[in-house]
């Protein structure tokens, strides 16, 4: 059956080339949007066949996308064919012409961009893919039930069954190798003797009995003993084997699990280890040429290249030195559901905790983005926490219009009476970027439809952010904080001043850019103006959260499935916000849940902070799920006179005074209007958050990184890095990083610089002559992105990534294109009658068209 929405654009369509005259034969496009669950991944007979669907990338890591191969020996013709998922409302993607696949090549069908197009609907944790022919017949369908962990992928190409996949492998072939990976290895001076450790950069355990282990010498060889395993992100030790010792009992054995009696060759000093799996195909190799003064390892753990640490780690994860190493969640193992199935329909994303007059265990905000809804949640008494507005207050524009995809939200101590939230664009307006942060007046998230007061939209800040890549989180630092630590204004260059900025309330804002992987600080004035603060590059491929903690002092910077769950502890050292600590996921939490949302307790009980996380997926029907971080506490905050109020609740002191108003006790302007006076101003005065109440703020203890050498730009680089002499661009060191081929001005630029580089700052130059475009920290996957600024003449150029001592790593030719304002359009220009049609056609129709709303499962 043809639904609503299609039979109208058929219509459309029809009466524009009537009215111009124009009215040719084309192929039938009716059956468009039906399905048939029996039609497969692959064509088997016809002028397609040995076309099929070979990976699926729905997680929206970038973007969504299908690849396609061609396994026949002709080429196949796909111009004019239609793609859609699941959901037949969708409106089909046609492939332009020209889209073709070679014999035995791919073909990305990729989601849209802001400088590219393509598809503009998101894949779903439960979806499906179809592509029809250019007559309208099904000829490919792909469904599954969940996201992959990595991406589902046919093995082998083309012809075998869509699996998990070890690696994305978009535009070639698939990576259906074993996981387990060589990741650290002894040689000498070992306990008991030599070790070599594997890791499992997959996403299921794997069962090692029947591997072989050998050296460099053939006829050297072990085989792994029957139960051996290694889990997904552990690790599991093979060791030299000891007379009358076993090697699963060496101290730091590792995770995994029997393994045996250990090798019975040594490991010298200009040698190689080998891996191979049950079936004698090669797993992972490394060989050396000298004994380390340490051990090899690679960096990052599993993927990265093999150099020396800075001391062994049998069994945990590598150090190195200059980079800040992923340490194992301090607080408990697990991530507990805290929501009623179905509390929420899906795409949860932001949190944000505040104590409570009426709740020791506190409230916490929660935006949904798909639908633009605001919930308030509190303990519902049975372990659980819920709603007490079910069906969710109903975010608009302040002219009452849109969609806002609400992605973050937070509180602030000088503005009790609202909530602010971060946002990527208009839902109703999907293809366009918006990213802005909005102000809602409510204390208690009661009103069913809520219009913002004040919009910051910070679009000029971010050209060429795609619309589904902005502000994914928002939090809010006091200014008295920020003063105390000497923190600086990159804007000035000088120690960060308040005054500098009238009208922008009492700290400053914080948020979260899925695009650039940053964090940037901003000034949010009373006219609707702004001024970005600072820049904190982070160690992650995407921000999904940022939360500031007054309690250790610190800000959250925190990353989802794209890092397997992981956050990060940001404090300020030498005026900037640096990366102190860097966590992964509690060991039995799942590294595949969306989540997108993190708070943090500040009430700190039997020594430990409740976290709290939101799945964007709704996984299981669950969305809210909760966790502890340890704290040490003499007493309980709210347990007495030292207690944090709730922003606005008016009644509770202020941390650390009994008898002083808490901030924005109804004194201070709310960011975008008010006139009553400033905290202070009249009555007491108000510690700073994080120095006041009963309970000690503890700090991370882990030490900054040092500053780097040529080879090892990491994040505590200097202020000012050195830009490379143009004669230092030389072929040897040419093709080192990758770029795409052509960049529009105005837009983001993602370079691979290597994953040996990851959690290391590096400098981007654009020359001829040099022009910095960034410090940005290489992400686990190797990759930094920039902005090419919008007045960079179109034409050849260079980009260079060089350590901050002006040491070039790498650079790679370039064309920037012209900036340019409008969304680029494939087909044939139209002409006026077309044109005058199309316009009284949209008139009439639009009575018609009803506000779309972001289908579950779409990528926040």
């Amino acid at each position: 059956m043809h639904t609503p929405a299609l039979r109208l654009g058929a219509g459309l369509a029809t009466g524009i080339a009537l009215a111009a005259g124009v009215l040719t034969a084309t192929p039938a496009v009716a059956a468009v949007g039906d399905d048939d669950p029996t039609v497969g991944a692959r064509v088997t007979t016809g002028p397609a066949a040995g076309l099929a669907i070979n990976e699926v990338e729905s997680n929206a890591d970038d973007t969504d996308w299908v690849e396609l191969v061609n396994t026949s020996s002709a080429v196949i013709d796909l111009s004019g064919w239609r793609f859609l998922d699941s959901d037949s409302s969708h409106p089909a993607h046609t492939l332009p012409q020209g889209s073709t696949i070679a014999a035995g090549g791919y073909l990305v069908v990729d989601q849209e961009t802001t400088t590219r197009s393509g598809f503009d609907f998101g894949l779903g944790g439960a979806d499906s893919v179809r592509l029809y022919d250019a007559s309208g017949t099904l000829t490919l369908r792909y469904a599954w039930t969940t996201h992959a962990a990595v991406t589902y992928g046919s093995c082998p190409d083309g012809s075998g069954t869509l699996v998990d996949t070890t690696a994305s492998t978009k535009g070639g072939s698939n990576d259906c190798s074993s996981p387990v990976r060589i990741n650290e290895v002894e040689s000498q001076g070992g306990i008991p003797g030599d070790w070599v450790e594997l890791t499992n950069v997959g996403t299921t355990t794997v069962d090692l009995g029947g591997y072989v282990l050998r050296d460099s010498e053939d006829d050297h060889a072990w085989t792994v003993p029957a139960g051996t395993t290694v889990a997904p992100g552990g690790f599991t030790v093979l060791d030299e084997a000891q007379a009358g010792a076993d090697a699963d009992t060496a101290p730091g054995a590792g995770t995994g699990t029997g393994a045996g009696a250990g090798f019975g060759f040594g490991l010298g000093k200009a040698d190689g280890v080998r891996l191979s799996d049950a079936r004698g195909v090669l797993v992972d190799e490394y060989s050396w040429t000298a004994h380390a003064a340490t051990t090899y390892g690679r960096n990052p753990d599993g993927t990265g290249a093999f150099a020396e640490t800075a001391e062994p780690t049998k069994g945990s994860t590598n150090r190195f030195a200059g980079v800040v190493t992923a340490e194992a969640w301090p607080g408990g193992p697990d991530e507990i559901v805290l929501d009623a199935e179905d509390t929420f329909t899906g795409d949860l994303s932001g949190l944000d905790w505040t104590s409570s007059a009426s709740s020791q265990d506190g409230q916490l905000w929660a935006v949904q983005n798909g639908d633009g809804l605001l919930y308030h949640l509190v303990p519902d008494g049975r372990g659980g926490w819920a709603p007490t507005n079910t069906a969710g207050v109903d975010l608009r524009y302040a002219d009452g219009t849109g969609t806002p995809d609400a992605e973050g939200v937070t509180v602030t101590a000088d503005d009790p009476g609202a909530v602010y939230v971060s946002t990527e664009r208009d839902n109703d307006v999907s293809k366009v970027s918006r990213p802005a942060v909005l102000r809602f007046a409510t204390t208690d998230g009661s009103e069913s439809v809520l219009r913002a007061t004040d919009e910051w939209d910070l679009a000029a800040d971010f050209p060429g952010l795609g619309a589904n890549a902005g502000l994914e989180g928002v939090t809010w630092v006091p200014d008295a904080w920020l003063t105390s630590r000497g923190f600086v204004d990159q804007h000035t260059g000088a120690t960060y001043a308040p005054a500098a900025y009238p009208g922008h309330g009492e700290g400053l804002f914080l948020v979260g850019v899925e695009g650039t992987a940053s964090a940037y600080a901003y000034a949010l004035m009373d006219d609707g103006s702004s001024q970005r603060v600072a820049t904190i590059a982070t160690p992650f491929s995407l921000v999904a959260e940022v939360q500031f903690d007054p309690t250790l002092d610190a800000l959250w910077v925190v990353c989802d499935e794209a890092c397997s769950g992981r956050t990060a502890l940001f404090d300020v050292q030498d005026g900037a916000f640096t990366l102190a600590t860097l966590y992964e996921a509690p060991a039995n939490a799942d590294r595949t849940l969306a989540n997108e949302g993190f708070a943090i307790s500040g009430r700190c009980v039997d020594g430990a902070r409740a976290t709290f996380y939101a799945d964007d997926n709704d996984t299981n029907g669950a969305s809210l799920r909760t966790g502890t971080y340890p704290c040490d506490a003499v007493e309980e905050p709210g347990d007495g006179d030292g207690g944090i109020p709730a922003p606005g609740d008016g009644e509770a002191p202020a941390p650390g005074d009994g008898e002083a108003p808490a901030p924005g006790d109804g004194q201070a302007p709310a960011p975008g209007g008010g006139e009553t006076p400033a905290p202070g101003d009249g009555g007491g005065s108000t510690p700073a958050p994080g120095t006041g109440g009963s309970s000690p703020a503890p700090v991370p203890t882990t030490p900054g990184p040092t500053a780097p050498g040529p080879t090892a730009p990491g994040p505590a680089a200097p202020a000012a890095p050195v830009a490379p002499d143009v004669s230092a661009l030389v072929d040897g060191n040419r093709g080192s990083v990758s770029a795409p081929s052509n960049v529009r001005a105005g837009s983001s630029l993602t370079i691979d610089v290597g994953t040996r580089y990851a959690g290391q700052r590096v400098a981007v130059w654009l020359f001829s002559e040099p022009r910095l475009l960034g410090t940005p920290v290489v992400a686990a996957d190797g990759t930094v992105t920039v902005a090419v600024p919008t007045d960079v003449p179109a034409g050849q150029h260079r980009i260079a990534v060089a350590a901050f001592d002006g040491t070039v790593l790498g650079w790679t030719g370039i064309t920037i294109d012209p900036a340019t304002g409008s969304l680029a359009f494939t087909g044939a220009e139209l002409g006026g009658g077309i044109a005058a049609a199309l316009l009284l056609l949209a008139a009439g129709a639009g009575v018609l068209v009803a506000r779309r709303r972001r289908t579950v499962g779409s990528p926040a």
